[in-house]
């Protein structure tokens, strides 16, 4: 006998080979089911086009270190079944009756956010992110309507208002591009708002999916870049990518050398680290951005920021319109995220490589392989 889930995937796989339907009821996923069990294989029913909603075919989805936290609960926020992904590219498959900005068969993209209140100052201004009414996220949200759960990008197809849908250029390989869904928005959103362009000594610590993404970005506005990493068998990426210099930061005498030297620091690290051993290397006036989310709470003495009038703050993603600003940015100069390709069926062992940073620097998912 059939268990129910073969059945509905049975069901499933009839509908699209037989009817060809845009729509797709029952959607293929994998799902994280509670903190301790790997993704699994699970359908879930996506809902139907509103009149504003664009449908897309998902054809890539990137793998954020944000989707293992949630996956395991690290946050002690996570809502189950999880399906995890908000670097998604793909192909427009329908669009609602009131859509204006896409047409079936465009290349789209859809990143950290899918909804908003597109009413409060934030909103207005393209900071959706910090939406006052609070945003929905692609995965692990709640539909403002109330009607359930978001679900993300380890799908066959997504939904969501065409106000935060993106649009993606055909001429940069869409594999390479799904990263920039978040890695690219994360790290091009502070570089743009603390206007780092030439002239500028940047500093760019932690080379992985954010820190790869920061030194191409940072490069290409004219900033001198150095990476700051611990680890010295590094050295060689951070020049392939475009790094202008690279301090190992166990090496007293490099750290010596860059003492009071950085207008800007971009912090992508995740892992737990001293912020006061990198304020250090800020001239006056300079400013330390973190990106990363460490696990634990950090301590910084005022008197580390009040003697250089240093500055030390925080980035969330980017808003729509910046996200697309980076989008058209990337295309314009040909960059995209050094990615290795999976099957689905590899997620698991994606996210235990993750762990150990076994990754040159971001894990796609390869949809068609669901």
């Amino acid at each position: 006998m059939c268990s129910f889930e073969e059945e509905v995937n049975s069901l499933y796989n009839y509908i699209f080979t037989q009817t060809k339907s845009t729509f797709y009821a029952f959607n293929k996923a994998y799902a994280a089911h509670s903190a301790t069990t790997p993704l699994e294989p699970w359908t879930l029913a996506r809902r139907e086009l509103k009149p504003h909603d664009v449908q897309i075919e998902i054809i890539y989805c990137g793998v954020c270190h944000s989707d293992l936290h949630f996956a395991r609960n690290d946050w002690g926020m996570t809502v189950y079944p999880i399906v995890p992904g908000h670097e998604i590219v793909g192909r427009v498959t329908a669009v609602g009756t009131h859509v204006k900005k896409f047409k079936a068969g465009d290349l789209a993209g859809i990143g950290c956010l899918v909804d908003s209140c597109q009413e409060c100052d934030n909103c207005k201004e393209g900071l959706e992110q910090y939406c006052s009414e609070g945003a929905v996220f692609s995965y692990n949200g709640q539909e403002r309507d109330g009607s359930g759960n978001t679900y993300g990008g380890y799908s066959k197809s997504i939904s969501a208002h065409e106000n935060f849908v993106l649009h993606i250029s055909d001429k940069l390989p869409l594999q390479g591009v799904a990263p920039l869904l978040c890695a690219g928005i994360t790290t091009y959103s502070p570089l743009r708002h603390w206007k780092v362009g030439k002239g500028m000594r940047v500093g760019i610590l932690g080379l992985g999916g954010l820190g790869h993404m920061a030194v191409k970005l940072a490069v290409s506005m004219g900033a001198e870049v150095t990476m700051l990493s611990h680890s010295a068998w590094k050295k060689a990426d951070a020049e392939r990518l475009g790094a202008h210099q690279f301090v190992l930061t166990t090496d007293e005498a490099q750290v010596k050398s860059v003492t009071g030297y950085f207008d800007f620091i971009l912090d992508t690290v995740s892992a737990e680290h001293d912020y006061n051993f990198y304020l250090a290397l800020l001239r006056t006036n300079g400013t330390m951005v973190c990106v990363g989310v460490p696990p634990a709470p950090a301590v910084i003495p005022a008197f580390n920021l009040i003697f250089g009038r240093k500055s030390f703050a925080g980035s969330l993603i980017g808003g729509l319109p910046e996200t697309q600003e980076m989008l058209d940015y990337c295309a314009a100069n040909n960059i995209v995220s050094d990615v290795e390709v999976i099957a689905m069926k590899d997620i698991n062992e994606a996210y235990e490589r993750l762990l150990k940073g076994d990754v040159k620097y971001r894990f796609v998912i390869d949809m068609a392989t669901l």
